[in-house]
């Protein structure tokens, strides 16, 4: 019984360290594809790529939130452990966007 109380916050937290990870790959990508005009310079914009990024991001950090759920009921110790190991990375990507692509 325990494996089952520990896949919800497991899988939330797989969500939650996907998400960290995710958005500043898109964020680069679409920072190196195609350009946003500076929000100093312009009053409104009819498309807002942070929405879009952030929209993307919560959809897909729900399906690995589902997905490591799933795996946290059959071996939680190991999806602990791979979120250890993920975590660090996640945060490096995320500072290294927040540094170099603003």
């Amino acid at each position: 019984m325990t494996e089952r109380r520990l896949a919800l916050p497991l899988g939330f937290a797989c969500g939650c360290v996907f998400a960290v990870a995710l958005y500043p790959v898109l964020r680069v990508v679409s920072a190196v594809v195609s350009p946003e005009p500076n929000p100093a310079t312009i009053i409104w914009s009819v498309h807002s790529g942070y929405f879009w990024r952030l929209w993307t991001v919560v959809y897909a950090s729900a399906m690995a939130a589902l997905v490591g759920g799933f795996a946290a009921r059959r071996d939680p110790e190991r999806v602990a452990r791979v979120l250890a190991r993920a975590l660090p990375y996640a945060v490096a990507a995320l500072v290294a966007q927040a540094l170099l692509w603003p």
